[in-house]
C-alpha cells in the first residue's frame, strides 16, 4: 500500500511538471524535483527506523529523573499530561494537511494543481526527513514523564523519549505555511492574503500549544518544530519561483554529449 501511494505521488508530480507552466509563478523539473522528493521520502523512512530503534528508559532511570534538572526555559511544563489537549491537537493537525488541497478551488491555481501538489509532496518529504532523522538521534524525554499520574509502563516506552523536536507542530506548520505561500504567489492582488497568512500562523500555534499541555513536547521543542515546518513550507515554493529573490536556485546540471545533452544531477547555487 505504501509503495502504491508513493507511485501515485510520483506520477502526480510528473503530471504536474509535464503540464504547461505558463501562468504559474513556479518552474519545476521532473529530472531535478523527483529525485529530491524521493530522497526526502527515503531519508524520512531511514529516520523512522532510527526512531523505532530508540531504547526506552528503565524504571530505575525514570525514578531518578528530577524536574529541577530540566532547563529553566522548559521547566514550567515538566509534568504536563493532559489527555484532552492531546485529543484536541489532532483536529487542527489533520485538518492542516487538507489546507493545500483546497487550492484546487482557486481559479488561479486550478490549472496548475498537479505542479502545486508535487511541490506539496516535496515540502512534506523535506519536513519529514529533517524531523525523523533529528528525532531518531536525539532521545529527549517528554514532559509527561515527570507526571505522577502517568503509568510507569508509558514512561518506559521508547516513544516517551521522542520530545525533540515537535513533529506534529512541524508538519502542521509545513502544510499551513505552504498553503499560504502558494496562495500568496498565485494571487498577488487578493485582499485575502493577510488573512490567509494569519490562519497559516495560527493553526500550528494551536497544535503546538495543545502538544505542550499534553506533555508531549517542551516549549523549545514546539518552537523549533514550528520554525522548521514554516521554513520548509515557505522555502520549497520560493526556491521554485521564476523570480526568486533569495539568490538561491536549484537547477539541473547538463553536459554536452555526442547525442546532445545528458542530465548529471542538480546544482545548488547562491548569487549575491
Amino acid at each position: 500500500m505504501k509503495n502504491y501511494i508513493i507511485l501515485v505521488w510520483i506520477l502526480t508530480f510528473f503530471a504536474g511538471t509535464a503540464e504547461a507552466q505558463d501562468g504559474s509563478p513556479y518552474r519545476t523539473s521532473f529530472k531535478v524535483d523527483a529525485p529530491i522528493t524521493a530522497a526526502g521520502m527515503g531519508l524520512s523512512y531511514y529516520g523512522l527506523t532510527q526512531m523505532q530503534d530508540k531504547k526506552g528508559l528503565t524504571e530505575e532511570q525514570v525514578n531518578s529523573l528530577n524536574r529541577n534538572e530540566v532547563n529553566k526555559f522548559d521547566r514550567f511544563s515538566a509534568g504536563y499530561d493532559s489527555e484532552n489537549a492531546k485529543k484536541i491537537s489532532d483536529f487542527p493537525f489533520y485538518a492542516s494537511f487538507a489546507m493545500p488541497l483546497t487550492l484546487i478551488f482557486n481559479d488561479n491555481v486550478n490549472g496548475h494543481f498537479g505542479q502545486v501538489f508535487g511541490l506539496y509532496v516535496q515540502t512534506m518529504a523535506v519536513t519529514g526527513a529533517f524531523f525523523t532523522i533529528t528525532n531518531g538521534n536525539v532521545p529527549r524525554t517528554r514532559p509527561m514523564i515527570y507526571s505522577n499520574d502517568v503509568e510507569m509502563s508509558d514512561k518506559m516506552r521508547a516513544n516517551a523519549r521522542n520530545s525533540f523536536y515537535a513533529g506534529h507542530t512541524a508538519a502542521t506548520a509545513s502544510a499551513s505555511f505552504f498553503f499560504a505561500k502558494v496562495f500568496h504567489d498565485f494571487n498577488p492582488d487578493s485582499p485575502a492574503r493577510p488573512y490567509v497568512w494569519a490562519a497559516a500562523a495560527t493553526v500550528p500555534a494551536v497544535v503546538g500549544y495543545c502538544r505542550l499541555k499534553a506533555g508531549k513536547h517542551f516549549l523549545s521543542d514546539n518552537l523549533l518544530g514550528y520554525a522548521m515546518g514554516a521554513a520548509a513550507g515557505i522555502l520549497v515554493p520560493q526556491l521554485h519561483k521564476k523570480t526568486n529573490n533569495t539568490g538561491i536556485s536549484i537547477t539541473p546540471t547538463l553536459i554536452p554529449t555526442l547525442e546532445g545533452t545528458a542530465y548529471q544531477g542538480a546544482n545548488l547555487s547562491y548569487s549575491f
